[in-house]
């Protein structure tokens, strides 16, 4: 009998099959998994599921990892699919992380914004990074740069250490002045020269996002918005090593005893809430199809040869039949 793959025990019960596939059932955890190596309610193993969403979110279209999957693992789904799986386990990563807070932040934040195409419509990607960790601290999208938008960001970059900064450093976006920091922080305003490396950081940050984005080609909505930046704050701060920090995440550098290690661990998350995924109509994101193996003959077609009219009327109608 195999040991559960959530919490290794050996308390284990076979609980049926599906497919030929055996499941079983652990009367610890009171899980349930199956013997080999695929996702309950899914056909494609986990590999290339995990294999998908780390490519989405290091940057490859949709299309692209479908045509990976076709030339690795000969499977060929729809991007619909592809799309569906992004969505449901980017829920499993968001809800991975509740409850786990950085303990090592240091005292110097760096707060920048973005632009980012929405339907057509610009819109504002507010970030805050921790100098010494590199960790994301906040993000959040709205459609202006105002005082209350800047405030909200500094707001939740609070709440996630736990702490006020010594140091926050902005660009010269008004917006910053008048936000209320903490009683023994400084406000410093981007200076081409003074703050040049700690500015690198924050818009490295950027590049590396928009990378990410110009493959989305347009993000369609703000719900979708939304869902990307909070899976790419997961992959970013807990999935993704930093060459800069010894080729750990900022996770482990801020002190965040996180228990997965990359996608494949997330997609084996159990989540505390009800996981939504709206269904994609497969015509709107289909491929064409690819014919695989030796190429089909066509035979053009040979043209009718016209009718020969007939010399025969028609008594009612006097035309020719």
């Amino acid at each position: 009998m195999p040991a559960c793959k959530l919490c290794q025990s050996d308390n284990v019960i076979k609980y049926g099959s599906y497919k030929g596939v055996q499941r079983y059932y652990c009367k610890d955890c009171h899980s349930k998994f199956k013997a080999d190596d695929t996702l309950f309610y899914m056909k494609t193993p986990a590999n290339q599921v995990s294999s998908a969403l780390n490519s989405y979110y290091e940057g490859m279209s949709i299309k692209a990892i479908r045509r990976h999957l076709q030339q690795e693992h000969a499977n060929m789904p729809s991007t619909a699919t592809i799309y569906e799986w992004v969505q449901k386990y980017t829920q499993y990563a968001t809800d991975s992380i509740e409850g786990y807070q950085p303990k090592q932040v240091g005292d110097t934040w760096i707060a920048d914004e973005t632009v980012l195409e929405i339907d057509g419509q610009n819109v504002w990607l507010w970030d805050i990074i921790d100098d010494k960790t590199r960790y994301l601290l906040a993000t959040r999208i709205s459609t202006s740069r105002t005082t209350r938008d800047a405030q909200m960001l500094i707001d939740r970059a609070v709440k996630t250490a736990g702490k006020y900064p010594k140091v926050v450093i902005t660009d010269k976006l008004p917006s910053y002045l008048d936000v209320r920091y903490g009683k023994d922080t400084e406000h410093i305003q981007g200076r081409p020269f003074a703050v040049l490396n700690n500015t690198q950081k924050i818009e490295r940050f950027h590049s590396t996002l928009k990378q990410r984005t110009k493959v989305m080609r347009g993000l369609k909505n703000i719900e979708s918005a939304h869902d990307f930046v909070n899976g790419w704050l997961v992959h970013y701060n807990y999935l993704r090593p930093h060459t800069a920090l010894a080729d750990k995440t900022p996770a482990e550098v801020a002190g965040v005893d996180f228990p997965y290690k990359n996608w494949a661990d997330i997609t084996r998350h159990k989540p505390s809430k009800p996981i939504i995924t709206s269904h994609v109509k497969r015509g709107t994101m289909r491929m064409e199809k690819t014919h695989i193996g030796r190429p089909r003959k066509l035979i053009p077609r040979q043209p009718r040869p016209p009718r020969e009219s007939s010399s025969v009327k028609d008594k009612f109608t006097g035309r020719r039949l």
